[in-house]
């Protein structure tokens, strides 16, 4: 019933042998118990049967259980757990919905379960369409975003990460009959996305699978001619390397070094790449001929190096020492070319077998899930992924979403640079960092009480830029506070994003005290002015989500909350609904919902709901994003949510406006003191045309004594963020002392 690849075992009846299967997969990975794996593969074999009664036909692809078993076979290379294998196998019948999740959960536990949902939220990536810009391969703008989502989702378990890399390996590898344009489409979010993710976890050969087979698609013209040229001389290259290995054997068994010595494929990516980089013709790749030499210990590389350059002269400037100074994804070895046998070029590897495991597997080499004890985490594990945790860190503090973007950009494409702390420690860091940045990169308080930094025993600037290898002191001092002038990018004392927003927070922190008590002030005018009275502070905080009035008093200081959002609350609070209101109604309009009244420019009635990040108002500047499957979601415009889905899904926003049934107005007596002088009634009428107020009654008192006049103005308002409003124009007007609500 179910197709399968031709290697798999069938049973007498044609169906694939599922016991067979799960033995594959326990040679290549530990598996603890395999009746789980065993039991999901019945699961999913039985669905895909379902499907095959209710269709009666299969259409490429549709089989969800074989692309399982692929996934679990991309897994099992990997060394991962069974966990990951039977999440890896359901997943397909999981996104299809032909099996509920809170299924799985029940029948194959919380983790299988929490693997799967993570997955499926990383395929929502999927959904977004970027267009395919030119023929120029490499990562695009539109694609940072999507970065982020993935380092969301995979930073608290990179299992979810590895099942979805294994998914789109096996994506890759299906659409060969695809239609051309899915085969671009999934070729170009293969290559953007998830083939830089596998380089950035150090997985070589997933990474260079899916750079070949993107390639292929993306520009088939230049991969076919490449690999047309590979074809005509591969016995020739075949026999050459087999000569090179025996010379090479032969003289490591002189020396008593015992090596593995193997012909190493160049990928055809890889090829075309070194061809644009140095303008080069194929001819001219060094390294298409390759021999990589396996040994067990540091020092046998050198020695093996030594044994090279003797049998074969080297050529000058080709020569690499990855070990001394790795790639930032980890990646260590020895490279060199040398004029080999009968005068041809060839590029010689060197490297341990655990060099060469963490090449081929990278996080999975140190993989915390291969073993039953989870106490001793690999440190190796812990420092791949401990770059995704600063991140998000970094995100939290300073909640930029556009500044999120400039920094992957920096911290995934760029080089890194790797220091030591004065017990010996690596801390890697973005290329250009400075003493600085290495401070706040080892605790914040050391950043904070940084004054000085000594460099490999010598005091240096601040501005220093560290290199690799560098071993780096923080002098600190008790009394020590940030400096302003860190912040000052051309002094060029701090390089990280994450080092800049922990200043930042340093010095806004410091501020709370005036921050709170200028809010204070603020709020206790507007009150004044709206004449509300004996509020509550504290329940109005828990009101507007903050965790007492002086945080809410902070941030109305630091203009993070508006006055006028905290004065509608605590009118609400000192009116409740069931209570006859002051405000009598004098127009009323149909029942106003929030949500039912928004109305969407252009389409007509949409779902709607109110964001619950910014909950707007009626009369609040508002913004729609429409959302997958909840309607459009309503922001404030200045919402910072809002504004980071501007800057990143601009095709995904709509203009909405609060609905065009009027809304209850109240008749609001208004009391306002001045000093008396020529035009002021003419100025105050101005204000209250200009506002669209509809005025009720006017009276005016004059003292002669003081030279002072009382006006007591009755209008017509809607809500409490309008009589704030003309209230604020009132009270700007020359001469007039005081303008406020009179109850």
């Amino acid at each position: 019933m179910v197709k399968v690849r031709e290697d798999y075992a069938v049973t007498g009846s044609g169906e694939v042998d599922i016991a067979h299967c799960v033995r594959q997969l326990a040679e290549q990975t530990r598996l603890e118990d395999d009746s789980l794996l065993r039991q999901a593969c019945e699961r999913s074999a039985a669905i895909d049967l379902q499907a095959y009664r209710e269709d009666r036909q299969w259409t490429p692809g549709a089989s969800s259980f074989r692309t399982g078993i692929e996934m679990a076979r991309v897994l099992a290379e990997l060394h991962l757990d069974q966990a990951s294998l039977t999440a890896a196998v359901l997943y397909r019948a999981v996104r299809e919905e032909r099996v509920t999740l809170e299924a799985v959960r029940k029948e194959f536990g919380d983790e299988v379960a929490g693997l799967i949902k993570g997955v499926l939220q990383m395929a929502a990536i999927s959904s977004i369409h970027h267009p395919l810009k030119g023929n120029v391969l490499g990562q695009s703008e539109g694609q940072l975003d999507n970065v982020r989502k993935m380092l969301v989702t995979m930073v608290d378990d990179v299992r979810v990460a590895l099942i979805k890399l294994a998914e789109r390996t096996c994506a890759i590898r299906e659409v060969k009959d695809a239609l051309p344009e899915k085969r671009m489409r999934v070729a170009r979010e293969v290559f953007d996305i998830y083939a830089p993710l596998a380089h950035r976890l150090g997985i070589g050969y997933i990474k260079w699978e899916l750079e070949d087979l993107s390639f292929r698609y993306l520009h088939e013209t230049a991969y076919k001619k490449i690999a047309n040229l590979l074809d005509e001389k591969r016995l020739n290259r075949e026999s050459y390397i087999k000569r090179a290995v025996a010379a090479l054997e032969s003289e490591l068994g002189s020396t008593g070094i015992k090596g593995d010595v193997s012909g190493r494929v160049k990928h055809i990516y890889s090829i075309w790449r070194k061809m644009r980089r140095k303008s080069i013709d194929f001819s001219q790749v060094y390294d298409v001929r390759a021999v990589r030499i396996l040994v067990p210990e540091v020092r046998d590389c050198y020695a093996v190096l030594g044994i090279v350059h003797s049998l074969w002269r080297h050529i000058p400037n080709e020569f690499d020492d990855y070990i001394a100074n790795a790639k930032e994804n980890g990646y260590q070895s020895l490279h060199t070319a040398v004029i080999g046998p009968e005068g041809k070029v060839m590029e010689v590897q060197i490297r341990t077998h655990d060099m060469h495991e963490e090449a081929e597997l990278g996080v999975c080499a140190h993989w915390l899930y291969k073993g039953t004890d989870t106490k001793n985490k690999s440190t190796g594990y812990d420092a791949k992924i401990n770059w995704l945790r600063q991140v998000l860190e970094w995100q939290e503090e300073l909640g930029d979403q556009s500044g999120l973007a400039e920094h992957l950009k920096s911290e995934v494409t760029s080089d890194r640079v790797y220091v030591f702390t004065p017990e010996g420690h690596v801390v890697d860091l973005p290329q250009g960092s400075t003493a600085v940045d290495f401070a706040y990169r080892v605790h914040t308080e050391v950043g904070h009480a940084c004054r000085g930094a000594r460099i490999n025993g010598r005091i240096v600037p601040l501005i220093y830029p560290l290199k690799t290898g560098d071993q780096v002191f923080i002098l600190t001092s008790k009394s020590a506070t940030p400096s302003r002038d860190w912040l000052n990018p051309n002094l060029g004392y701090i390089r990280s994003s994450r080092s800049r927003a922990k200043v930042i927070s340093w010095f806004k922190q410091q501020d709370r005290g005036r921050n709170i008590s200028d809010g204070r002030t603020i709020l206790d005018d507007e009150f004044k002015r709206l004449s509300l009275h004996d509020c509550n502070l504290e329940l109005l905080a828990k009101k507007v989500n903050y965790h007492s009035a002086e945080d809410m008093c902070a941030a109305i200081g630091a203009g993070d909350l508006r006055p006028a959002q905290v004065a509608n609350l605590a009118q609400q609070m000192l009116e409740p609904k069931h209570e006859q209101p002051e405000l009598k109604l004098r127009k009323q309009s149909k029942a106003y919902d929030t949500e039912s009244d928004i109305r969407i420019v252009g389409v007509g009635q949409l779902k709607t709901q109110v964001a619950k990040c910014c909950k707007p108002l009626p009369g609040d500047d508002i913004g729609g994003y429409i959302t997958v499957g909840r309607g459009v979601t309503v922001h404030q415009q200045d919402c910072n949510t809002y504004m980071g889905l501007v800057e990143t899904e601009p095709h995904r926003i709509i203009e909405v406006s609060w609905g065009g049934r009027q809304a209850s107005v109240y008749p609001v007596d208004i009391s306002v003191d001045a000093y008396d002088r020529s035009g002021l009634l003419r100025d105050i009428t101005q204000v209250l045309s200009a506002s669209r107020c509809d005025v009720l009654a006017l009276h005016t008192q004059s003292n002669r004594d003081d030279n002072t006049a009382n006006l007591t103005v009755t209008v017509e308002i809607s809500d409490l963020e309008q009589l704030a409003k003309l209230l604020s124009q009132i009270r700007n007007l020359p001469n007039v002392i005081e303008a406020k609500r009179k109850r």
